[in-house]
């Protein structure tokens, strides 16, 4: 058995866990072995948006690039992601590797015609998109994702449509992510009462209120664009530039007046490499949220809300470490000092 001590995030209390099997406890046990001694504890870290497997469209799933991008998670002490929608449903292998992240998935993505690319997720037609949709959730871990818009200037699947898979999702007791980059898609997202807003580029500030009573968490993925903004303002003025653009800045104001108004924000790097997510945690605290508040997004929030809790007595003993307070300098994020996954040593160093 061994121990780890330091001061546990968000409470910011010095405690000490005993780690028996894979689950956390505070009972002490003499003569275990002391593997940490000191830093700041936080649960593991949380993609909540991130698609391993293959990383771009024409690019077949593979499990060999599966468990690689796993594992640069699990590197950067991401120790729970959530895959929302994916060119393959992720085999059951995954939960069974002692040594990769734990996984919640939302199955295929979900594209009715002339949205997303063809044949990279799981085309339907909009007659077909509820039966699909509550086919995922079944077959997933719970979750199921439909592109609810796409390109500049296309239409977005209805409210009436996105509702009746709402509806028919929540009746088998899963969720519904919904990609959604335009203002029409965004809209009808909100009222229809999905369970998380995928990038919401040009959601309107009045809908925040909505989504706090409905429980809609904002996953904003700041990361994919903000790294690319330069090189998108560069390119020759379009109207399909210009979109982007006014995305972008949208993206940026809706982080902080969301978090304002009391939405769960939740950091998703939707890009590649894996195990980036500290980068969006910066590019959160860019747009106006507290440090606290984007690592929470990053960690103990995001857990809570894909069902773990924290670091409690009975807990997954799934915890990163680090020399300083992350929420005080949140550049530390990227560099735990200590890993632990399922109650075994991933990194240490006896702090």
């Amino acid at each position: 058995m061994i121990r780890v001590r330091g001061i546990v995030l968000p409470d910011r209390e010095e405690r000490s866990f005993w780690i028996d099997g894979e689950l956390l406890r505070t009972d002490p046990v003499p003569g275990a072995d002391l593997v940490v001694d000191g830093g700041y504890l936080l649960p593991g870290l949380v993609d909540a948006h991130t698609h391993p497997g293959t990383e771009r469209p024409g690019v077949p799933f593979d499990d060999a690039t599966l468990r690689s991008h796993l594992t640069d998670h699990r590197e950067a002490g991401v120790l729970l992601v959530r895959t929302p929608g994916s060119a393959a449903r992720i085999p059951a292998w995954v939960d069974e590797d002692p040594d990769l992240p734990r996984v919640r998935s939302a199955g295929r993505w979900l594209a009715t015609p002339g949205r997303f690319v063809p044949g990279y997720g799981r085309d339907v037609t909009e007659a077909e998109l509820v039966a699909a949709a509550v086919d995922e959730a079944r077959s997933s871990s719970g979750w199921c994702k439909v592109i609810a818009d796409w390109e500049f200037g296309d239409p977005a699947i209805s409210l009436g449509l996105l509702t009746e898979v709402v509806s028919a999702v929540h009746a088998v007791g899963g969720r519904v992510a919904a990609h959604c980059q335009t203002a029409e898609g965004s809209h009808n997202a909100v009222l229809a009462g999905v369970d998380s807003l995928e990038h919401g580029r040009y959601l309107d500030q009045d809908l925040l209120d909505r989504m706090v009573r409905n429980g809609t968490a904002l996953v904003p993925t700041l990361n994919v664009m903000g790294n690319k903004i330069d090189e998108v303002r560069a390119r020759e003025a379009t109207p399909r530039r210009d979109w982007l653009l006014k995305g972008w800045e949208g993206a940026v104001a809706n982080v902080r007046a969301a978090e304002e108004a009391g939405v769960l924000v939740l950091a998703g790097t939707d890009s590649f490499p894996c195990g980036t997510v500290a980068n969006e945690v910066g590019w959160l605290i860019r747009g106006g949220m507290s440090a606290e508040a984007a690592i929470a997004g990053a960690s103990w929030e995001a857990r809570s809300w894909l069902g773990l809790p924290g670091l409690v007595d009975g807990a997954p003993a799934d915890l990163v470490v680090y020399d300083v307070d992350p929420t005080l300098d949140p550049r530390v994020l990227a560099h735990p000092s200590a890993i632990i996954l399922r109650g075994r040593v991933v990194r240490s160093r006896n702090l």
